[in-house]
């Protein structure tokens, strides 16, 4: 017989339940912030996040060189609330769970969460620097994904069972017919535990998903040529004048000649040049871009290719820039992270006193809110489902997007 009672209750714990289970990005990012913003944590749109301070080594028994903690922080803003909006007649509330569950949530939740997960993966790729594999040609082996594991072991991710791919499914075709025998682990297949979930290999899960990043490259990769602002270069510098005008592609990744990548700790040169990614547009010519550079102190990320730091009269000051991929083109970026390259966090929404069919439910850093309410004159029960939340890219580092 079918069960006419279903509850807001119900219908709250089922839709937080499918939202859980279609996160396949958002349930592998950190999420450690969500209680900051419940009903017992602190009030306000704005979450301050504060990253672990950096220092330099000092060397022999010489006197003690006393510095500064130079602390940096990244904020992830509560600010993007979005919903799916349901109206039910008297028949179709006549229902058991599995059938409302089949008809109405399933197909409700697939678009809200498909619609999230999509905004915050393609933001969060954005923000991300490092960049490895051959535009245009989808990798069929592992050197793409090993590029772009060295780029997470050079700024120090931990390696501690925490790193995810993201990749869409033309891409892991390619790759999986390159590499059958190691996509057959009975082990790994049955400890499949979220829709997409391919295996592990190269350190890292292995996840399809249709919604990564595609970078259409406008004219900005006409720009071959930089001025670096001060005119002197500084630490802290964000911003490149080109030769060149055309509107700079946000997103858009490059290197500067001469200026090289180097250890986080140690400061020592790298073999490869640092790259970095365009965040705005301030004008036909000009951009800020990601990672600030530094060139001295305990924040430096950049030397010269002989590991000398670099200096005001240093060529790079007028230097030649090369992009990722050609103009006018798109190209796939896929997503190598650690779990805490980024972070994502829901708040609870307010159960309104006129309200009698509200629920709000929360589950594994996910939230989400059930309001009902009827209306009489169409014989209907309106429902809407919503989400609050906010995410960011704390250690941008420690993520590289494997490009196709």
């Amino acid at each position: 017989m079918a069960n006419t009672n279903l509850t807001i209750d119900m219908i709250a714990r089922e839709a937080l339940a499918l939202a859980h289970e279609k996160a396949t990005f958002i349930g592998t990012i950190n999420r450690q912030f969500d209680k900051s913003w419940s009903s017992e944590g602190p009030t306000g749109d704005t979450l301050r996040i504060r990253i672990p301070s950096a220092y330099t080594r000092r060397q022999g028994s010489r006197v003690m060189d006393v510095q500064d903690s130079v602390q940096l922080s990244t904020s992830l803003v509560r600010a993007t609330q979005d919903g799916v909006d349901l109206r039910f007649n008297s028949r179709e509330l006549a229902l058991d769970m599995k059938d409302f569950r089949r008809l109405h949530l399933e197909p409700a939740m697939a678009v809200l969460v498909s619609g999230i997960e999509g905004d915050v993966l393609q933001g969060c790729t954005k923000a991300v620097w490092n960049v490895a594999g051959t535009a245009g040609t989808a990798p069929n082996d592992l050197a793409a994904v090993g590029a772009a594991r060295a780029k997470l072991n050079q700024a120090l991710a931990p390696k501690d069972g925490n790193r995810y791919i993201q990749m869409d499914s033309v891409t892991m075709g390619s790759l999986v017919n390159g590499l059958k025998g190691l996509f057959q682990d009975s082990a790994q297949i049955k400890e499949q535990y979220r829709e997409g979930l391919v295996g592990r290999t190269a350190m890292a899960d292995f996840y399809e998903n249709e919604r990564v990043y595609s970078l259409t490259n406008q004219t900005s990769v006409a720009h071959t040529s930089g001025v670096l602002n001060g005119p002197t270069l500084v630490n802290g510098l964000v911003t490149v004048t080109t030769a060149t005008a055309g509107l700079p592609t946000v997103g858009a990744v490059f290197t500067i000649a001469g200026m090289y990548a180097v250890h986080p700790e140690t400061k020592t040169a790298y073999a490869n040049l640092q790259q970095f990614t365009v965040t705005a547009s301030t004008s036909a010519s000009t951009m800020t871009i990601s990672p600030a550079i530094y060139i001295s102190g305990p924040l430096q990320n950049v030397a010269a290719a002989s590991g000398a730091k670099l200096t005001s009269t240093s060529n790079v000051t007028s230097a030649a820039l090369v992009w990722v991929g050609a103009a006018t083109t798109s190209y796939v970026h896929n997503l190598m992270y650690h779990r805490d390259a980024f972070t994502f966090a829901t708040a609870e929404l307010p159960l309104f006193k006129s309200a009698e069919e509200c629920a709000v439910k929360t589950w594994d850093g996910l939230s989400i809110r059930v309001w009902q309410d009827a209306d009489i004159r169409n014989d209907e029960l309106l429902t809407r489902i919503d989400m609050l939340y906010g995410y960011a890219a704390i250690r941008p580092q420690w993520a590289s997007r494997i490009t196709s």
